[in-house]
């Protein structure tokens, strides 16, 4: 078997609580054939988000991003005047008071990164954004472990406001080249990958010849922007390598 480090990557976009097909679109990936990265919004929508955070928090050779969602949730967690705002963007009920009763889990969660950058540069993230940029006053030596850091910082300060702003845009990568170009620039990026906003490509939808790649592709049936006929694979799908 090979070691962890020689694995391939899978990547998996928004999941938003159907851990139902979550099982089934991971069937043919054994956690213990590849290195798998969630990319945030686990939870809402769906019936089953806390068990969907553990599902992916417990796979083998796996890393957890952190997306707006789940900034949402422990916001709500933190301040009960933000349940409703949350329950608005699909939160459960159910699932806020299962959170609450696993101090564990919210510590695990409130520790997730921002993004990451992988060996052959590829930026992981969970919005196909810039913005993230906003969470530091200057640029510093390694921008992305900086984020990272001001993000748990935001997380422990009761300043989930900003970093809900800076991660629950739009994706701006699709269309804008130059701005795509120069975050990769400022993070020392080779390509970036991510979810958050769905597309409607029956697979993972590449623009700019492949610097940049979203994984969401409306995974969960309970999602307002669900394509009923969109397959797993446009969500959930190995990394392709970087074309030469």
């Amino acid at each position: 078997m090979p070691a962890a480090d020689d694995l391939p990557f899978l990547i998996v976009g928004d999941v938003h609580g159907d851990l139902e097909r979550l099982f089934e679109a991971l069937k043919p990936y054994p956690a213990d054939r590849w290195r798998t990265i969630f990319l945030g919004d686990l939870v809402d929508y769906g019936m089953f988000g806390v068990g969907a955070l553990r599902y992916a928090r417990d796979r083998a050779n796996s890393v957890v991003l952190l997306g707006n969602h789940e900034v949402a949730m422990l916001w709500a967690l933190r301040d009960p005047l933000r349940i409703g705002f949350w329950m608005g963007i699909g939160g459960q009920r159910h699932d806020l008071d299962e959170l609450a009763r696993d101090p564990q889990l919210q510590e695990w969660l409130r520790h997730r990164p921002a993004l990451i950058k992988l060996d052959d540069h590829t930026l992981v993230q969970h919005c196909g954004t810039d913005t993230y940029a906003t969470l530091v006053e200057s640029l510093e030596p390694d921008p992305v472990a900086a984020i990272n850091t001001r993000v748990h910082q935001l997380l422990a300060s009761e300043h989930e406001s900003k970093l809900w702003d800076a991660m629950s845009g739009h994706n701006i990568f699709a269309t804008s080249a130059e701005r795509l170009d120069r975050w990769l620039d400022i993070t020392g990026g080779s390509r970036v990958v991510f979810g958050h906003n769905p597309h409607r490509s029956s697979r993972p939808e590449v623009y700019h010849d492949g610097k940049a790649i979203n994984f969401d592709g409306g995974f969960s049936r309970q999602h307002r922007l669900n394509r009923r006929l969109s397959p797993p694979g446009a969500t959930v799908a190995p990394l392709p390598p970087i074309a030469d």
